[in-house]
């Protein structure tokens, strides 16, 4: 019997067939062999005596590390407009984080009651990249039927710092109160961790991942010549560098860095990814 792994707890996961949820311990030969069952996986399961056990995971499609979730197809990256301020490099790297995983992305930002009409810059420059955008209010009388549409025949993952509204815009898409929802530390600014647990949530024909909000995000494990490829505004310029493997960085006749010159390509995501370039000589392996 195939199913879906929805949920893992203290050693048992619970998967999801055609017809049932059933709680399921995992075969000791996945411990000898380096592997570890996840959210998400495509399993083939055994039933003895009314109890589970996960016989096979099927080849994962994609892989997340933070949080740990399987065959994501698509992220809902969740940022406040304010309270907490936009943190555009925290954005930056779930962006990045998401293009390596070959996720699609769709940035949600939060509380636009709270800014009024004004225009925002990190998200007109994000329009300018082709992003897919949704500006809402999710405490308010939010018409989800975008992001419901978006849901279909996906694997979605929410991803995003605490106290922005992940968990309140997953109880309005799932129509009943699935996880906790928190506030922001008045001290600190910075919202409290509410999350407890990665679950799978079948809703709109997809499932929905609500995942543990945090404000530091590691994307140490990209390769640095890798990096590149996670800035969507290079693709149309990379292939007229003057040298073949163009870092974009101190190369001369980089059309990359032309392009930034003439106002093509952000400044500030050109800085950002310099940035990290810069970082890779700190490292230590």
């Amino acid at each position: 019997m195939n199913g879906t792994i929805i949920k893992g707890i203290a050693g048992f996961y619970y998967v999801k067939t055609e017809n049932e949820v059933i709680e399921c311990k995992a075969r000791g030969k996945f411990r000898f062999n380096g592997l570890t069952p996840m959210v998400g996986d495509k399993v083939e399961i055994d039933i003895v005596n009314n109890k589970g056990s996960i016989e096979k995971i099927f080849e994962r499609t994609t892989e997340l590390v933070r949080p740990a979730v399987a065959n994501v197809t698509q992220a809902f990256i969740i940022f406040a407009m304010k309270d907490p301020e936009i943190n555009e490099d925290l954005l930056n790297k779930f962006l990045i984080s998401c293009e390596y995983n070959k996720l699609k992305v769709v940035i949600c930002f939060n509380k636009k009651d709270l800014v009024g009409e004004a225009q925002n810059e990190v998200i007109e420059n994000l329009k300018k990249i082709n992003y897919d955008i949704i500006t809402l209010q999710a405490k308010g009388e939010a018409d989800f039927s975008e992001m419901k549409m978006k849901l279909k025949d996906n694997v979605t993952v929410f991803c995003g710092p605490s106290g922005v509204g992940k968990s309140t815009i997953l109880n309005k898409l799932v129509g009943r109160e699935v996880m906790q929802t928190g506030e922001i530390s008045g001290r600190l600014q910075l919202g409290k961790h509410t999350t407890r647990h990665s679950e799978l949530i079948e809703v709109e024909g997809g499932f929905v991942v609500d995942t543990p909000g945090f404000s530091i995000l590691d994307i140490d494990f990209i390769p640095k010549d890798k990096l590149q490829a996670c800035f969507p505004e290079f693709d149309e310029y990379m292939d007229d560098c003057k040298y073949r493997g163009c870092l974009h960085y101190k190369e001369p006749k980089c059309a990359v860095k032309k392009a930034v010159e003439n106002n093509e390509i952000n400044i500030k995501r050109f800085r950002f990814y310099t940035k990290l370039l810069d970082e890779y000589k700190d490292r230590r392996y």
